[in-house]
């Protein structure tokens, strides 16, 4: 029997690569988290407006409505917005001009003008670093000349969702708001493009601010232990062998470490099978009786084979004691 001489450092180091790839998996980042090259790392999660499930009260201070932005000169003041970050709006939108009912539900963000509805984002949660800049953009809102085609025309709204045409998006820049008196965080029309097909807001938020990535475990603690386990009696194997064939000059079996002992404990085992299996043989039925018959058969029994030895022996004793007298 021969074994690898490869240094046992060598073997440890070759487990614990061997290991770590294993149990580690590709990292992903959650929805509305992003991590620059250089390490910082940004959650907007806190930002992200949901309504409470379960009927669940909730906690003292926390929003549970739409984040709203005035229009100031858009539409001569006519026109307010309200979106959510990384998230559909939690009002009820409906009549979205230009867009399918399906999608009503999606919408991020969205403007009234009259009694009009007009979506200016889909719903995304995939945050952008351009630079120092944190970015979030909402795509697929409702057509962007659909105002002027009606005025016009007065094409129908649903001829315009069906057509090629360019739809509205909205550019979120958030940036940090270091005011430790500052509780809340607060969205900010910047403008559009002449168009009206783009629309900027900036949000001022202590979430926008660089915070330290959490620490995450890739395996549980079981799993840490069974790895440190393995490492552990690869190491106490191969560093045994590697030390009994150079060192003592073993071969064969005894390169195992401590093969004495091991050696012992499979004999041990041995022993205690087979006096299970021996006490169990006792509980198994035997043959006795048809023995007896066939020995009553040829004209004896048990029983009178024993009167017969007791006999003899009293016969014996007598004969030895009258020697004695004599």
């Amino acid at each position: 029997m021969h074994f690898p001489t490869l240094p046992t450092s060598l073997l440890v180091t070759l487990a614990l690569h061997y290991g770590v790839d294993a149990a580690s998996d590709e990292k992903v980042l959650e929805p509305c988290t992003i991590s620059s090259s250089t390490g910082n790392f940004y959650d907007l999660r806190s930002l992200s407006i949901s309504l409470p499930t379960d009927d669940k009260k909730p906690a003292k201070g926390e929003k549970v409505d739409d984040w709203h932005a005035r229009g100031y000169d858009y539409h001569d003041g006519g026109a307010n917005f309200t979106l959510n970050i990384c998230a559909p709006v939690v009002g009820k939108v409906e009549d979205v001009v230009g867009v399918d009912r399906s999608l009503w539900r999606n919408v991020s963000a969205y403007y009234e003008l009259g009694s009009k509805k007009y979506s200016i984002g889909q719903n995304s949660s995939e945050l952008t670093l351009r630079g120092r800049r944190l970015v979030l953009q909402y795509t697929n809102g409702s057509p962007c000349d659909i105002e002027k085609k009606r005025s016009s025309s007065e094409l129908e709204v649903e001829k315009s969702a069906d057509s090629d045409v360019r739809r509205k998006s909205t550019i979120i820049s958030f940036h940090c708001d270091k005011d430790p008196l500052a509780t809340q965080a607060s969205a900010t029309f910047v403008g559009t493009d002449p168009d009206e097909c783009s629309y900027h807001f900036e949000v001022l938020s202590r979430a926008a601010c660089i915070t330290a990535e959490p620490a995450k475990q890739s395996v549980g603690p079981g799993a840490v232990f069974a790895i440190i386990g393995v490492i552990a009696i690869m190491v106490y194997f191969l560093g045994g062998v590697f030390y009994q064939r150079n060192v003592a000059h073993a071969r064969g079996w005894r390169q195992l470490p401590n093969y004495s002992m091991w050696a012992g404990i499979g004999s041990f085992i041995k022993d205690i099978f087979i006096i299970a299996t021996s006490s169990c043989a006792r509980f198994m039925p035997s043959r006795r009786g048809y023995s007896a018959l066939s020995v009553s058969a040829n004209g004896s029994s048990n029983g009178r084979g024993r009167n017969n030895r007791a006999e003899d022996e009293n016969r014996l004793i007598d004969q030895l004691d009258e020697e004695w007298d004599d």
